[in-house]
């Protein structure tokens, strides 16, 4: 997967303490990617749209 037009952010759930951060990609065409923002050269999570929505939905509601 080429990664070079990812533009990471930060999720909105992460805290503010430096500590357990998400970023996500999801201007990629065809994928959302998610990685660890304190290891952004580590591995990287993908999921097509419809997962991702699946995921977030799925989450969204446990809260």
């Amino acid at each position: 997967m080429h990664l070079s037009n990812a533009r990471w952010r930060k999720s909105t759930r992460s805290g503010t303490n430096g500590g357990e951060c998400v970023e996500v990609a999801d201007n990629l065409p065809g994928v959302v990617a998610v990685r660890d923002s304190k290891d952004p050269t580590g591995p990287v999570l993908s999921f097509g749209p419809e997962a991702w929505r699946a995921f977030v939905g799925l989450v969204a509601s446990q809260h």
